[in-house]
């Protein structure tokens, strides 16, 4: 066994406890400025935060933003007539005034502004003096029945029907494209301000009891999940609440209760302010942050004072237990911090900017608990000690008969080993089998971050059961050399692109230049549509092609981008989509003409699956890899890293079980629990065996060990379990679902890992180091202290 007197602990001992008011004036000093920086952090949310930036299909959509921006970030503002149809004066005047409205919101792309009433819109029709256009409402439009009339006709002869006006004529969309940065202040775009304005100068100055307001789109998305957020205060103070009333009913002691509380809440202080020194804010996903850090203090914590009453208990001062506490808890606790540091860190190898910002924040968190709860809180106890009542409590602890520790302490009897193990290898099988249905992505419509009976979620389902172009769009894109986007062998592959894809499930249509071309060349020629075909002529096809919105080419015709309308956005379809088109760019890329995957917000949401699909193994290796190895370091012997390992597998593969079961799919958004989980999990394996080892080197049989680890300790990993479990469960409650499915995936992982070390860490020790189930004899102090209770060899 590892033991020595060179160790980390003796050196900082007498450095913290000789200068102990000099530690409490720095991390006064040092709490103070980071609670002024804590101040200044800002809610922060940007679209290509939230995307893997990096990735070759990410890098396609950038390298053409201005060009595919209207099919990229949009938002999408449906206003309905609850009384009528769209051909009504009052409702056009206040479509009219809506699309003003929205013009002059800060960050809309301006110039590609969609409704009826911008000049971008238009109709066209073919009639016997040849190709006719014009604005779909009329200049000098007043609201006559005979204006009306012809609003109504522009708009069948736009062809807009489904996609700007509602199938039933009862609702027409504004199509507002976002640029990234604010055009006034250059700053990003300020999403939740942004919704804001939609929600204060669109739906509510608007609304009444005749016009109904649908606002739909990834910003208004990110702006919901940015108001939901805000009242995660409430939880964190029930979080406070709940840990101070867990704490104190634990300790019986309101002075070290107090101090943990403290320690704990400057930690969270620390933490956010070096995350805005960093220069970020708050997301929807870090905000969870501060949560964590807190319950991690706290459930840590518990250790400290748990040992405190034990060693005042036992005759120490004040002074020499919390010296004793700092010893014997400094190497365990910091290797059990620095694997949950590993945990998240691991986050930063997926490529997705909010997801890297909780790694760092939560990683920074960590490393912060290390120096208030390792340094401050023991030199804070040394002042405190612990109250009468606590060590009252202690003594009632001393003379109980430990029932439940007594029963559990059989786990490391062989035969109950075993029992153990065969159940655990069953309960994994069971979990592996149902986690086979595990899938990569969303696998709910609309917004699954946002519960199903949110506003937004509503108002997609009324845009998707009201217009048949779906919001959901796919873009492919066709480079060629320069002036060459028009040319027949581009619109001879690109036709046969789309006719592959349009036959593909999940493909309800498909859009591109040569849609538009084939239309244009008809009406040219009378509307006879035996002329709606492609031309191998160059000057009718060039025609054509001038005469189509530049939307569906780039400035120097060396993109055309193609336009796959989806069902939905689920990981099924996204996957088929993704190997159809790239199996067809592999089989028609050439020096002349690339398919270049991939734009649209479908396009963009195949890319961050794919990068999950990449990272997820990546991660898990690492994480687990990373944390064997400082279990391993910390108690030099492979058996008791698998000891302490196989516990937190087979709760990861329980994790991944219930994920398949309850219909959620590995996305930005539950990725993280896996690492996190594990991460935090491990701390109870090392406490109990940093324990358990100290008792066998003591000479006691491995069950007796057990018990007395169990009667030092076991209470007191119950609680840091209850304590992290507690903690995140308050997120249960949030009305943004992503967080209430991480807070119900985090509890039951925290849980499941304090039983599995509880259970199954003895058990494995028992089979797997059968040499210390013999043991020695119990000495005299220990038989006494154990209540004569022996384990016959």
């Amino acid at each position: 066994m590892r033991r020595g007197a060179g160790r980390m602990e003796h050196l900082f001992e007498p450095i913290l406890f000789g200068h102990r008011l000099k530690v409490i004036l720095f991390f006064l000093v040092v709490s103070i400025f980071f609670a002024f920086q804590m101040l200044k952090l800002k809610p922060d949310a940007s679209f290509q935060n939230m995307i893997p930036a990096s990735h070759s299909y990410i890098a396609n959509y950038l390298k053409f933003e201005n060009e595919l921006r209207p099919l990229g970030n949009v938002v999408r503002i449906a206003v309905e007539n609850t009384d009528g149809d769209i051909y009504d004066p009052a409702y056009l005047e206040t479509l009219r005034k809506i699309t003003d409205e929205v013009f002059y919101i800060p960050g809309v792309d301006r110039g590609n502004l969609k409704s009826l009433w911008t000049p971008n819109v238009m109709w066209y029709e073919v009639t016997e003096d040849g190709m006719t256009a014009g604005h779909i409402i009329p200049e000098g439009f007043g609201g006559s029945p005979d204006k009306l009339e012809q609003v109504k006709t522009n708009v069948v002869r736009s062809g807009r029907i489904g996609s700007l006006v509602a199938n039933d004529h009862r609702s027409a969309i504004i199509m507002a494209p976002l640029l990234e940065s604010d055009p006034q202040t250059g700053e990003k775009l300020d999403y939740g301000q942004l919704s804001e304005r939609l929600e204060t100068l669109i739906r509510k100055k608007y609304e009444t009891g005749h016009i109904k307001i649908h606002i739909t789109g990834f910003a208004k998305v990110v702006g919901d999940l940015i108001h939901g957020a805000r009242a995660i205060t409430l939880f964190f103070a029930l979080t406070f609440v709940l840990a101070c009333a867990l704490l104190y009913a634990y300790s019986r002691c309101l002075r070290s209760t107090a101090i943990t509380i403290l320690c704990c809440s400057l930690a969270v202080i620390w933490q956010m302010g070096i995350v805005r020194l960093l220069g970020f804010g708050l997301n929807p996903y870090s905000i969870l942050v501060p949560f964590l850090t807190f319950a991690i203090g706290v459930s840590h914590a518990v250790q400290n004072i748990n040992t405190m009453a034990s060693e005042v208990h036992n005759g120490r001062s004040k002074m020499e237990a919390a010296k004793a506490t700092f010893r014997l808890l400094f190497i365990p606790g910091t290797v059990a911090l620095l694997c949950d540091v590993v945990g998240f860190s691991t986050l930063l190898v997926i490529d997705i900017g909010v997801i890297r910002e909780l790694g760092i924040g939560a990683s920074v968190g960590v490393f912060v608990i290390i120096l208030t709860k390792m340094f401050l809180l023991p030199v804070l106890m040394s002042y405190v000690g612990v109250s009468p009542a606590c060590l009252r409590k202690q003594e009632r602890k001393a003379r109980s008969q430990h029932r439940a520790a007594r029963a559990l302490s059989r786990v490391t009897e062989p035969r109950i080993a075993r029992a153990v193990a065969v159940l655990a290898l069953v309960i994994l099988g069971t979990a592996w089998h149902f986690s086979g249905d595990l899938k990569i992505g969303d696998l709910d419509p609309g917004a699954p971050e946002l519960r199903s009976t949110s506003r937004y979620n509503q108002d997609n389902a009324f845009t998707v059961s009201h217009y048949s172009t779906s919001p959901d769009v796919f873009v492919v894109m066709v480079t060629t050399k320069s002036g060459e986007c028009g040319s027949y062998p581009v619109a001879a592959a690109v036709e046969r692109l789309q006719w592959e894809m349009e036959n593909l499930h999940g493909v309800e249509s498909s859009y591109s230049l040569f849609t538009g071309m084939k239309k244009m060349i008809a009406g040219s020629n009378g509307g006879n549509l035996k002329w709606a075909a492609i031309s191998r002529d160059r000057y009718i096809s060039n025609a054509a092609h001038k005469s189509l919105p530049s939307e569906l080419y780039n400035n120097d015709c060396s993109m055309v981008p193609v336009m796959l309308f989806l069902s939905d956005h689920k990981a099924d379809t996204l996957s088929r989509v993704v190997q159809a088109t790239e199996q067809f760019a592999a089989e028609h890329n050439n020096d002349d003409m690339r398919f270049v995957l991939a734009g649209g917000n479908a396009g963009i949401e195949a890319a961050t699956n794919i990068v999950i699909k990449q990272a997820e193994v990546q991660m898990l290796l690492l994480v687990y890899g990373i944390v064997a190895l400082l279990v391993w370091w910390e108690f030099k012997s492979w058996r008791v890293t698998l000891a302490v390992m196989l516990p937190l597998y087979v709760t990861s593969v329980l994790c991944e079980a219930i994920m398949a079961q309850l219909g959620l799919g590995v996305k930005v958004a539950t990725l993280p629990v896996i690492a996190l989980g594990v991460g935090i999990g491990v701390d109870y394996g090392i406490y109990i065996y940093n324990r358990l080892e100290h008792f066998l080197d003591r000479g006691l049989t491995l069950r007796n060990a057990y018990f007395e680890t169990l009667k030092t300790t076991g209470t007191a990993i119950a609680v840091t379990g209850v304590m992290l479990a507690m903690g995140v469960m308050t997120w249960v409650f949030s009305e943004i679902k992503f967080q209430s499915d991480m807070g119900l995936l985090l509890a039951f992982m925290f849980l499941w890992n304090m039983i599995g070390a509880i259970v199954m860490l003895p058990a494995l020790v028992a089979i797997l180091m059968p040499r210390q189930a013999p043991g020695c004899k119990m000495s005299e102090a220990a038989s006494k202290a154990d209540g004569g209770f022996h384990l016959s060899k």
